[in-house]
């Protein structure tokens, strides 16, 4: 804070681009308790609320000739749907409405990020990883109950070399149990990263003679980060489908 405030006499440049993702109580108070409402649980209801508004409330009056809340949510049921078919197969169909909320939480969690002030989510690893380790425990949970003993094919290359087989396991095993890692990090990693540097851009917009270039560079990243926005959610949707599809057929 000493430091804040002398630089703040000297009319030097003070911003804190990682502020914005400090999680707070939403009525006041230090104190953060499990039952805590913060600008998480916020955002993340809001999140909710417009999956709802979308997918329930705006498609209740269905029509041949749809109007134009039906046409996204009919759009985004077919995208998900054709990924679930293409990358895991057709068994896999049964698990549709549980990859689809997970894409529209992500993409409507995402999306809402990017509204100014408001709070990303996804940009919290507290978050992508409960998210990611629901996505490991429900596909390791199908693969025992469908496979029983055979999900462990998954682990042993059958076509590669007898000596190397064992070899092959153990680094199939580490690769398995990394994957929740990778699937929460990336998520959280790139939305963070973005909203980050768009904050520093936006903290060199006080400066006049910087401040065309920067203006400049915060819509390009702004636009940079809507597109990541929905490509997040389609990679973590994916990666899903593709685990999915390891835990319904796991032999190599």
């Amino acid at each position: 804070m000493a430091s804040e405030a002398h630089g703040a006499e000297e009319g030097g440049l003070v911003f804190h681009p990682m502020d914005q993702f400090i999680v707070k109580p939403l009525f006041g108070g230090d104190t953060i308790e499990w039952y805590t409402v913060t600008n998480v649980t916020l955002w993340m209801a809001l999140a909710v609320v417009g999956i709802i508004a979308m997918m329930v409330l705006g498609t209740r009056r269905r029509a041949m000739v749809p109007n134009r809340t039906q046409s996204i949510g009919e759009l985004a049921y077919g995208f998900v749907y054709k990924m679930v078919e293409d990358v895991a197969g057709k068994d896999a169909v049964k698990f549709f409405p549980y990859i689809m909320t997970l894409f529209m939480f992500i993409v409507f969690a995402n999306f809402l990020g990017l509204i100014p002030m408001s709070f990303t989510t996804t940009s919290h690893f507290a978050v992508t990883v409960v998210l990611a380790l629901l996505v490991f425990l429900t596909v390791t949970i199908v693969g025992f109950v469908k496979n029983g003993a055979g999900f462990l094919g998954l682990f042993w290359v059958s076509s590669a070399p007898l000596a190397l087989r064992p070899i092959l396991a153990i680094i199939e095993l580490i690769s398995y149990f990394v994957r929740p890692v990778s699937h929460s990090i990336r998520l959280a990693g790139n939305v963070m990263a973005g909203h980050a540097v768009i904050k520093v851009f936006a903290g060199f917009a006080a400066i006049a003679v910087v401040s065309p270039v920067s203006v400049v560079a915060i819509t390009a990243m702004y636009g940079l980060e809507v597109l990541v926005a929905f490509i997040q959610a389609y990679v973590f949707t994916i990666l899903t489908c593709v685990y999915l599809k390891d835990a319904l057929h796991p032999s190599h």
